[in-house]
């Protein structure tokens, strides 16, 4: 028979899900419609209504792939599955790299499509190695799902795993900090195009070794928030500033330092939550979490206009309602879709998910 899980096990478990549910919601902040291109973007920058973007964007944004990174780490390190080579990298190619590329070719077809047949402004097919491009992220990443990256390196990440659990852990510290480094001097594309994942992944692993998930969960809230609490501020005024008053490098390290910083906070946040009343509505929609981080830019590349025109671009009155409204406007659609999906094409809802919807799951936002 298993043995019982003690407390601190289901607790961390708990934790993990409800993690997953932030970040992946913080990633929405990230690329949310603003119906501004490049160019109207840096020209509001310094508005309020961009300002309170960028906000959003560290608060709910920043900790989102190093925290997913450092979870998946965690993870590998602890699975006995992980020491079989062949096995582990087969499974995730299902439960990653496969549903990737299956959703870079679905926003292909609906994005370019919707460019194609009804004037949408979006990219689309200029060549053959464009489509390849775009469906196999092979040298940089896309120009429609570019959130996609995350699971091409995170694949990578994988395929390096049975190496790594292997290493020492002053070697796993090493390569991480290399890997840092490189994030830092802009080293890595075309092999790993954010060397930053490669970091958090090799010390999640670390840190399963060391008990550090622990030690974070069990530090007093205020103390694993003040190093974000102090470096978000200092990272907005660097990014949207008037003045410039680092170099490429250390701007880069900072956005380092805060990604870590946030991190640490999220998952001390997380370790809370998992214990209160919100947790269980929190882990109902964690198996939809997959689904929704492939499909969110699909989903806002097509409607984000469609809404827009009724709160209007960024710097209209009603557009911060809408910003806010986003993430949980797309949850509602992906739940819809993907519950759709499981009825009528199971296997599909299956491979979409990376395995994670095999039935109709109970949601809070059904």
């Amino acid at each position: 028979m298993p043995e019982p899980i003690s407390a601190e096990a289901r607790r961390r478990s708990d934790a993990i899900r409800v993690a997953r549910v932030i970040c992946i919601t913080g990633v929405v902040y990230v690329h949310a419609w603003t119906g501004l291109d490049g160019y109207s973007l840096e020209l509001a920058r310094g508005t309020p209504q961009e300002v309170f973007r960028w906000v959003l964007m560290e608060v709910f944004g920043r900790s989102a792939v190093p925290l997913l990174g450092l979870i998946s780490g965690w993870l590998v390190a602890g699975s006995s599955r992980t020491q079989d080579w062949r096995s582990h990298i087969a499974r995730k190619a299902r439960t990653i790299l496969l549903p990737m590329a299956l959703w870079n070719v679905l926003a292909i077809i609906l994005v370019s499509g919707a460019a194609w047949l009804l004037g949408l402004a979006a990219p689309m097919p200029q060549s053959l190695r464009w489509v390849m491009e775009e469906t196999l992220i092979l040298t940089h990443p896309p120009d429609i799902n570019v959130q996609m990256p995350f699971l091409r390196d995170l694949f990578l990440c994988m395929v390096l795993a049975p190496l790594l659990v292997r290493l020492p852990t002053w070697t796993l510290g090493l390569l991480a900090l290399a890997a840092g480094a490189c994030h830092i001097a802009g080293i890595g594309p075309p092999v790993i195009l954010r060397a930053s994942i490669l970091m958090f992944f090799t010390i999640g692993i670390i840190a399963r070794r060391n008990g550090l998930a622990e030690r974070v969960a069990f530090a007093p809230l205020v103390l694993t928030a003040l190093p974000f609490a102090v470096l978000m501020p200092l990272h907005l005024y660097v990014s949207l500033g008037d003045a410039r008053p680092f170099d490429d490098a250390s701007t880069a390290a900072l956005d380092l330092a805060a990604r870590v910083a946030a991190s640490i906070a999220v998952w001390r946040l997380a370790w809370e939550l998992a214990a209160s009343r919100a947790a269980r509505p929190l882990q109902r929609i964690e198996p939809y979490m997959f689904f929704y981080f492939c499909a969110h830019l699909i989903l806002l590349w097509l409607f984000g206009p469609l809404v827009g025109k009724l709160t209007g671009k960024l710097g209209s009155p009603l557009y911060p309602v809408y910003l806010l409204a986003q993430p949980f406007l797309i949850l509602a659609a992906v739940i819809a879709v993907a519950q759709g999906l499981i009825r009528v094409a199971p296997g599909a809802a299956k491979v979409l998910s990376g395995g994670r919807l095999t039935r109709i799951t109970p949601a809070a936002a059904a």
